[in-house]
């Protein structure tokens, strides 16, 4: 078992799903149909969102949002890569398999940019702006600043008159 993605029909990450070692691709999931009595007819099931079995790669993603429309142009990709391969095999088998070698199938590289950030910038302006210090804790550090350097004044005063004490002995 291993735990793959699951996000909504956006993309946006809702959490980890535990699913079969061998699961890979874009698996969708279907929200529960509501209650239905004898006399309603069923309804086709809604997607709700999907079963993602490609790794979060992008370090750093303040909302991971899995991007649907690269994975369809990849796997329509992939498709044409297949179909271009079989047709080419099809061509060389009918040709007696006596002219040139046999064709070999190459697979589109998977993008990298399947997982993207899912906040705009503002949001992650929002998310990671420093905050302001309140006025009273400025002013309380303020004074306990002046604090302390009075404590170290009569420190420096009392070291200067134990070292005179000292002396005057």
């Amino acid at each position: 078992m291993k735990v793959v993605p699951k996000v909504n029909t956006d993309g946006l990450y809702l959490e980890d799903e535990l699913v079969d070692d061998a699961f890979n691709g874009v698996v969708p999931f279907y929200a529960q149909p509501d209650d239905q009595g004898a006399d309603t007819e069923p309804t086709t099931p809604e997607i709700a969102g999907y079963n993602v079995g490609v790794p979060i790669t992008t370090p750093g993603l303040f909302k991971p949002k899995f991007n649907l429309a690269v994975w369809k142009a990849y796997e329509s990709a992939v498709y044409e890569a297949q179909e271009a391969y079989i047709s080419a095999l099809d061509d060389w088998q009918a040709k007696g398999r006596a002219e040139g070698e046999q064709p070999l199938y190459v697979a589109p590289k998977q993008p990298d940019e399947l997982w993207i950030e899912g906040l705009t910038p503002e949001q992650i302006a929002e998310l990671t702006k420093q905050p302001e210090p309140q006025p009273k804790l400025r002013e309380e550090l303020t004074n306990t600043q002046i604090a302390m350097a009075d404590m170290y004044e009569q420190m420096l005063a009392m070291q200067a008159e134990l070292k005179a004490l000292k002396e005057g002995r």
